[in-house]
C-alpha cells in the first residue's frame, strides 16, 4: 500500500481534476468529440507510463492517464441519459455501471495474465494505444449517426458559454483534497505528510469557486440544481457509498493475510466474490428501479450492504469460515447492495440536472463517490492505527513475550494476541461500515423521489 501510494494517488489527482472541466465541456461541445480527445490524452499518460525512466516519471504518467480516464466513466453515464430521456434511462445505467464494475473485477486477472504473457509490465501500457486506436474508430463512426439522434446532447449546443474560471478552480481543489487526504504512508499517518498545507490550498480553492458560483451570471453549477432535495441527497448518499466501499476493498484483504494468514492470491479471490455482486447488482439496480423508483431501489441496496458488513462483523478467527457457502454470501451480499445503488443514485442526479448539464451531472456523480472512497481511506487508516494501538494495550500483547516457557510458545501466544487484536479491530470498522450504510440509506429515502421520471430540471445556462 506504501509503494502503491504515488501511482494510485498520481491516477486519482488527474482523475477528479479533469472530470468537471471535460463534463461541462461536453454539454456545449458534444459528448462524442470530448471521449476522443480523452482516450487521446489517456494514450499519451500511457506512452509516459510505458516509457518513464524513473518513478517521478512513472507518476506524471499515471496523472496524464487520469486527466484522460476521468472523463470516459462520467460521459457514458451522461450519453446513456441523452439517448435515454424517459423510460429506460434507469436500465441503460445499470447496464453501463454493470459493464464498468465488471472491468474492475476482471481487470486484475486480465493484467495479471498479459503481464505474464508479455513479460514485462510496460507491456500493459503500450497495449492501451491499439485499444484507443479501436475505441475511436468507432466513435468517429458513431459520431457521423449521432446528427440524426434524438438527443441534442450528443451534438452539444454550440452557443453555451463554460465557465472555466469556475471548472478550474473546483478541478484544483479536489485535486487538492484527494492529494492531502491520500495516506503516503499508512503504517505512521493517515494522510499526506503536507495534509495541512494541501488541505488549506483546497479549502481555498473551493472556497473561490462557491464565491464564483454565487457572483456570475451563469455558474458551472446551477444555482437551482444545488438547492434540489433530491440533487443534495443522491450526492450524499454516493459519497456515503465510497466511504463503505473503500472498507470493503481494503479490509476484506487485509483481514485475511493479517488474521487468516492466506495468501496474496486467495486473499484476492476472497474479495473478488465482493466484486462478483457488483456488476450484478448494477443491472438489477437498473431493472429494480425503473419500476420502483430511485428512492426505495436506492435504500434498499444500502440496507443489504448493511447487512453484509453486519454478518462479517461477526467473523471468528477459524478461517476455515471463510472458504465457506456463508462467508461467500456474505461477501455476495454486500457487493449485491453496493451495485444495486448505482443506477437510481446516478439517475437521481442527472433527472435533476436536466438534459443540458447531463456531461457535469455525470462528473458529479463519479466525483462525491471517488472523494468517499479517499476520505474512507483515510479515515479508515486513521481509525486503524488508533484502534489496533489501543486494543493491542488492553490485551496486553507486549506481555506474551514475557520470560516463561520456550521461545516458539511465546512466539505462539504473541501471535495469537495480535491476531486476535486484528480481528476486534476488523470487526468494529464493519460495524462502523454497517451504521454508514444505514445512514446512507435514510439520507436516499428521505430525499430522493419516489418515482422515476424527472420532475426539478436546471434552467439551461444564459449564452
Amino acid at each position: 500500500m506504501e509503494a502503491a501510494a504515488p501511482l494510485v494517488s498520481g491516477f486519482l489527482g488527474g482523475y477528479v481534476v479533469a472530470m468537471p472541466l471535460l463534463g461541462a465541456y461536453s454539454d456545449a461541445r458534444g459528448r462524442l468529440p470530448v471521449y476522443a480527445a480523452a482516450l487521446a490524452v489517456f494514450s499519451a499518460g500511457s506512452i509516459l507510463t510505458a516509457t518513464a525512466p524513473a518513478l517521478p516519471w512513472l507518476v506524471a504518467g499515471r496523472a496524464v492517464q487520469g486527466l484522460g480516464g476521468g472523463a470516459l466513466v462520467p460521459l457514458t453515464l451522461a450519453l446513456a441519459a441523452d439517448l435515454y430521456p424517459d423510460r429506460g434511462r434507469h436500465v441503460a445505467l445499470g447496464a453501463v455501471s454493470a459493464v464498468q464494475e465488471a472491468g474492475s473485477l476482471f481487470g486484475p486477472v486480465y493484467g495479471a495474465g498479459l503481464a505474464a504473457l508479455v513479460g514485462d509490465w510496460r507491456g500493459l501500457f503500450w497495449l492501451n494505444l491499439p485499444l484507443s486506436l479501436l475505441l475511436a474508430g468507432a466513435i468517429l463512426a458513431a459520431r457521423r449517426r449521432s446528427r440524426t439522434s434524438r438527443a441534442p446532447a450528443v451534438a452539444g449546443r454550440p452557443g453555451r458559454s463554460i465557465d472555466w474560471p469556475g471548472a478550474l478552480l473546483l478541478g484544483a481543489g479536489l485535486g487538492l483534497l484527494v492529494a492531502s487526504l491520500y495516506p503516503d504512508d499508512p503504517a505512521r499517518r493517515p494522510v499526506n505528510a503536507l495534509w495541512l498545507p494541501l488541505g488549506l490550498a483546497a479549502a481555498g480553492a473551493l472556497a473561490a469557486f462557491g464565491w464564483r458560483q454565487a457572483r456570475v451570471l451563469a455558474p458551472l453549477v446551477d444555482r437551482r440544481l444545488l438547492g434540489d432535495r433530491s440533487f443534495a441527497g443522491a450526492m450524499t448518499a454516493n459519497l456515503l457509498t465510497g466511504v463503505a466501499l473503500m472498507v470493503a476493498l481494503v479490509d476484506v484483504p487485509i483481514l485475511a493475510r493479517g488474521v487468516y494468514g492466506l495468501s496474496t492470491l486467495d486473499s484476492g479471490l476472497l474479495v473478488s466474490r465482493l466484486l462478483l455482486g457488483v456488476p450484478i447488482g448494477a443491472a438489477a439496480g437498473g431493472l429494480l428501479s425503473e419500476h420502483l423508483g430511485s428512492r426505495w431501489t436506492a435504500a434498499g441496496g444500502l440496507l443489504v450492504c448493511a447487512g453484509g458488513f453486519a454478518l462479517m462483523s461477526g467473523w471468528g478467527v477459524d478461517e476455515l469460515r471463510l472458504a465457506g457457502v456463508l462467508a461467500t454470501l456474505e461477501l455476495l451480499a454486500a457487493g449485491l447492495g453496493f451495485g444495486l445503488v448505482i443506477a437510481p443514485l446516478s439517475a437521481a442526479v442527472l433527472a435533476a440536472a436536466g438534459p443540458g448539464s447531463h456531461g457535469l451531472a455525470g462528473s458529479l456523480v463519479v466525483v462525491a463517490r471517488t472523494v468517499g472512497m479517499i476520505a474512507g481511506l483515510a479515515s479508515l487508516t486513521a481509525f486503524g492505527l488508533g484502534r489496533f494501538a489501543a486494543i493491542f494495550a488492553v490485551r496486553h500483547c507486549d506481555s506474551q513475550a514475557g520470560p516463561a516457557g520456550s521461545l516458539t510458545a511465546r512466539l505462539r501466544l504473541f501471535e495469537d494476541c495480535v491476531r486476535g487484536a486484528l480481528l476486534q479491530e476488523y470487526r468494529e470498522i464493519f460495524l462502523v461500515a454497517t451504521g454508514i450504510c444505514v445512514l446512507a440509506a435514510l439520507v436516499a429515502a428521505l430525499t430522493l423521489r419516489p418515482g422515476t421520471a424527472p420532475r426539478v430540471q436546471a434552467a439551461p445556462a444564459p449564452t
